[in-house]
């Protein structure tokens, strides 16, 4: 335990420790209605020169930033903690400074892989650019909530194209809370905050329900 708070593992503590730090603002954020991982979003790399081209090896743009972020975090430490156990091992722990190098060496192999796995499972929903006003009226899904008239939760929203959309919505006024998983309208919209009440059932759904229920 020693060996962790040693000044030889100093940055991969502070990496460690940064990693904590963002899973729980990224978390809080969810709480509030918020996402990082939705604000900082897929930096667009193609077709981009430089230090970018090389980026893109690590997939980024394929996966949202703050993913490959604490993915990048996480294996650095977890690397570096093992690099200076072992050294502890056979010998004395290696300077920190040296002891980086091999670190962010493996780090980067580590964080292609792993970040092409998480491409293939993280939900390919993306926000494209549209008029707010073309969704009013359309019925989205609760994703995070419940919606209430406090802080705004989140809905998914298909659009007349087929694309999917994260909006941030809250319950109308006068409408109880709109639980994770419910259909709701989008009636109306203030900035960039929809308002949503509960979607009407559809006559012919009910009917289908009942012919179901007897038989």
């Amino acid at each position: 335990m020693a060996l962790l708070f040693s000044p030889e593992c100093a940055p991969f503590a502070i990496a460690a420790a940064i990693l904590v730090g963002l899973t729980a603002i990224e978390m809080l954020a969810m709480v509030m209605g918020f996402s990082m991982t939705e604000f900082l979003g897929k930096p667009e790399v193609h077709g981009h020169d430089g230090i970018l081209a090389y980026l893109s090896w690590l997939n980024l743009g394929g996966v949202p930033l703050l993913i490959l972020m604490m993915l990048t975090l996480g294996f650095f430490a977890m690397t570096g903690f093992a690099l200076q156990a072992v050294a502890n091992a056979f010998w004395a722990p290696l300077p920190s400074l040296i002891a980086v190098i091999p670190a962010a060496l493996a780090t980067i192999p580590m964080v292609r892989a792993s970040s092409r796995t998480v491409a293939r499972l993280v939900p390919h929903d993306e926000t494209y650019a549209v008029d707010l006003d073309a969704l009013l009226g359309r019925t989205a899904e609760v994703s995070i909530g419940p919606l209430d008239q406090g802080l705004p939760g989140r809905v998914r929203v298909k659009d007349q194209h087929g694309n999917w959309h994260v909006l941030r919505a809250r319950a109308a006024k006068g409408e109880g809370p709109l639980a994770i998983g419910a259909s709701v309208l989008l009636v109306d919209h203030k900035a960039n905050v929809f308002i949503a009440i509960p979607a009407p059932v559809d006559p012919t759904d009910a009917d289908n329900q009942s012919l179901r229920e007897q038989q």
